[in-house]
């Protein structure tokens, strides 16, 4: 066991879902062709004043909320100095002594443990242009300049990468489902910084500020490798600087970009161009009206109808397929036949045709009938796979389906056992290497059971019969 003790703590700035950014009407949207959702506020002219987009406040009010965060009712924005490129006012609105929330936490579980992180606080600010360095040049794209940002932080409550990565796992989960941000990493959307020290008792070392960490699971490595690296700094003997590094995926290790002389002064101050806001109680309550069911709600919902943490697990996962879902609950009907065939074949048909489950012609109507088929054994789970494509983009219903396959699922036991014992009777052979334990002998007989009913026959009732008459 180590001697030191990891203090880890985390910023995340999410960007905020809306349709616009924070102070001005350009359009919030990834991908557009560089520098064209951009006007002379985001530029930074001289003379332009911003504006507040309030959907934005709601959206901060409803993270504060998520997080279980203290929400402040009277709040300001402040201005945050520095000088850099990426920057055309030479500062950055953001929220400095008056964040939208505080004191929250964000429950996790590792190996059967549970605990609470800690969120000291969630502000929200504007992002930065984004720079690209070519050579001497450094080219830049105002489309993200103004971009509505959250940043998250959490105390130094973290001990190490798994619980690191439990937390931004959950803390995504919950972004995601409450609408507030898409939280895709790949496009920068949800960025995550860790702040590690180590430390032999219980004050804090020296912090190292770890960036441009493109995963979850990256962050866990960035950390597990800087508790490494700084202690084997510390046994020999050299002094840990307060420094900023990346994280290198390739090389999976943390690596030098600058060390950290003087400590930043932005000298804030407040936003002279914006008003103090105050948030009535008739605001919150109307941002928190729109809030759907949460993950951890869901899962108790789920458990309640019968449902396997395991397909819980998927089917939040896949949140279009749980969309569709809560919509059936509306609808009488066996629900965990329901999410077996979400799960299996209709989400192999959603993957390989690339589409999403409510642009195709499944209907909830539809849907119940094939589940009331299937446990009326009309239909079989071959059926099924067999009819996939047309129940997803024909509007034709289950019996005009049946008809137009020849499918006929005959369930009669007296029927299907005289099929049984003449096909028994004429396959001596394979009747006595079933016997003697080989499973293929099986399906030869029930492929002669099929043949024999051209098809028509129920093949589960069919199988358990073949199997109780041979095993006689």
């Amino acid at each position: 066991m180590s001697e030191f003790t990891p203090t880890i703590g985390i910023e995340v700035h999410v960007e905020v879902k809306s349709k616009s950014k924070l102070f001005s009407n350009s359009a919030n949207s990834y991908g557009m062709a560089t520098n064209t959702s951009v006007n002379v506020i985001d530029l930074g002219y001289p003379g332009t004043l911003p504006t507040i987009n309030k959907e934005i406040i709601r959206q901060g009010i409803r993270t504060a909320h998520i997080l279980n965060c203290d929400i402040t009712r009277r709040m300001h924005f402040d201005r945050k100095n520095y000088f850099y490129p990426d920057n055309p006012k030479n500062y950055q609105i953001t929220q400095n002594r008056t964040p939208i929330g505080r004191n929250g936490y964000v429950e996790i579980e590792v190996d059967g443990t549970k605990k609470k992180i800690e969120i000291e606080e969630l502000h929200i600010e504007e992002d930065t242009c984004k720079s690209a360095h070519r050579g001497s040049v450094s080219l830049l794209d105002f489309n993200r300049a103004g971009v509505p940002l959250i940043e998250i932080v959490t105390k130094p409550c973290i001990k190490n990468g798994k619980e690191a990565m439990a937390y931004l796992t959950k803390l995504k989960e919950l972004l995601f489902y409450a609408n507030i941000s898409d939280c895709k990493m790949e496009e920068g959307s949800m960025r995550c910084e860790p702040n590690i020290s180590i430390s032999k008792d219980d004050s804090f070392g020296t912090k190292v500020e770890v960036k441009n960490v493109s995963s979850i699971h990256s962050v866990g490595l960035a950390i597990d490798y800087e508790i490494k690296r700084q202690e084997e700094m510390l046994n020999n003997g050299e002094t840990i600087k307060e420094e900023t590094r990346r994280f290198d995926d390739k090389q999976g290790k943390t690596i030098l970009m600058r060390v950290k002389e003087t400590g930043n002064d932005y000298r804030y101050f407040i936003e002279p161009d914006i008003p103090y806001l105050e948030l009535t109680d008739d605001f919150i309550n109307e941002s928190l009206n729109a809030l759907p069911l949460l993950p951890d709600e869901l899962r108790k919902k789920y458990t309640n109808l019968g449902l396997s943490s395991l397909q819980i697990e998927k089917l939040i996962n896949n949140r279009s397929l749980n969309t569709y879902f809560l919509g059936l609950l509306d609808y009488k009907t066996n629900y965990v036949t329901a999410v077996n065939l979400l799960l299996s074949d209709i989400a192999s048909y959603l993957n390989k045709h690339n589409r999403l489950i409510l642009e195709t012609k499944l209907s909830y109507e539809k849907l119940v009938k094939v589940i009331e088929s299937l446990e009326s054994k009309e239909l079989s789970n071959k059926n099924v796979k067999d009819l996939i494509d047309s129940l997803m983009e024909t509007d034709k219903s289950i019996e005009e389906l049946k008809k137009e396959f020849n499918i006929e699922n005959i369930t009669d036991d007296s029927f299907i056992k005289e099929v049984v014992t003449k096909v028994i009777e004429n396959n001596t052979d394979s009747v006595n290497d079933y016997k003697n334990g080989h499973d293929r002998a099986l399906k030869y007989l029930m492929g002669q059971v099929m043949k024999e009913t051209k098809g028509a026959v129920n093949p589960k009732k069919a199988n358990d019969i073949l199997i109780e008459a041979l095993n006689k």
